[in-house]
């Protein structure tokens, strides 16, 4: 049994609208970006400036552009999961992260994140693209509990336009940067349960999305987009038979991919707009912090008897899913 204490979400200031793109002359309108993703914003670490000038062509430049590191914006989501948790830094035994476009091959991101936090514990990542967040939960979930500390911090900071050509409509369109994370515990209860998670991968498809070092993002979109609605159509209906039909409300968190893919997952299994938590359209794909920021944004929110579908896929070809159950006081 895992339980969840306290999530947290950070994005940045500057604001990438749908008009920045199309002042950036790269063959795009605002109608085309809605009709194919359904994105109205994203949030960037980048300077607005540098894309303008530069739309990030070489990427090594990104860093020296970015108001914020991984350190910072992982310790920011980090904090406001910790404070929700009820607990001090000093509690944390473990600290886990992952990331699609880490700072450094070396060291961990997680060792940068406990740095900023002050933190002085075991730290190590494990990534999987998008699917990190239930990933790192399926993980501990499989572990002996008596091997873990009483509180564990896993993160997910992301910065997905430092690996962007903004000279790519496919791709510019899509992607803003955020961090997520979340407090959790095998040994000491709360009550937000994680009642079920699994995971898999097709490793066959593994070159199907791809960061190469120091370079950018590609994808077989059509490939990566049939695949990301099967699964997590598979994963869902999955999650949404196994509870009784006298539970509470029954809400959906999908990877952020692009609004299309969400809304076609939605319409085959019957969710209803009010049961499928979002944040795509504001803030475009954040990667492995998208469903955990769209958590941490619907915190306050849960109540007693509610279940949380979380289903993600990401690159490797990976998927994983967590569902949570909320208790009654």
């Amino acid at each position: 049994m895992l339980y969840l204490h306290g999530v947290g979400h950070f994005h940045p200031e500057n604001i990438i609208t749908n008009q920045f793109l199309v002042d950036l002359d790269i063959g795009t309108t605002e109608e085309w970006i809605i009709e194919r993703v359904g994105i109205q914003t994203r949030h960037t670490v980048l300077s607005l400036d540098y894309i303008k000038t530069t739309k990030n062509r070489d990427p090594r430049g990104a860093r020296e552009a970015s108001l914020y590191t991984h350190a910072q914006t992982g310790a920011a989501a980090a904090l406001l999961a910790i404070e929700r948790a009820g607990i001090k830094k000093e509690d944390i035994g473990l600290v886990i992260a992952g990331s699609s476009v880490p700072d450094y091959v070396t060291p961990a991101q997680a060792s940068v994140v406990a740095a900023e936090l002050g933190v002085d514990a075991p730290c190590f990542d494990l990534h999987c693209a998008c699917a990190t967040f239930a990933m790192q939960i399926n993980v501990l979930d499989r572990m002996r509990p008596e091997a873990l500390p009483p509180f564990v911090l896993i993160v997910q900071p992301e910065s997905v336009t430092h690996a962007m050509d903004f000279s790519d409509r496919r791709a510019a369109v899509l992607f803003g940067d955020g961090s997520a994370a979340a407090v959790v515990s095998s040994s000491v209860p709360s009550r937000r349960t994680v009642i079920a998670s699994d995971c898999g991968s097709n490793p066959a498809k593994w070159d199907a999305v791809m960061v190469p070092r120091m370079d950018f993002f590609s994808q077989e979109g059509s490939l990566v987009q049939g695949f990301a609605i099967r699964k997590t159509t598979e994963l869902l209906s999955m999650m949404q038979s196994s509870i009784q039909r006298n539970y509470g409300r029954f809400k959906f968190i999908g990877h952020q991919a692009n609004m299309g893919m969400l809304q076609t997952v939605c319409d085959r299994i019957g969710i209803n707009e009010c049961d499928h938590w979002q944040n795509v359209v504001e803030y475009g794909n954040t990667a492995c912090a998208g469903a955990p920021s769209v958590l941490s944004q619907h915190w306050d929110e849960l109540q007693p008897g509610d279940h949380v579908a979380i289903a993600v896929v990401g690159g490797g070809l990976t998927w994983a899913h967590v569902l949570l159950r909320v208790e009654e006081a």
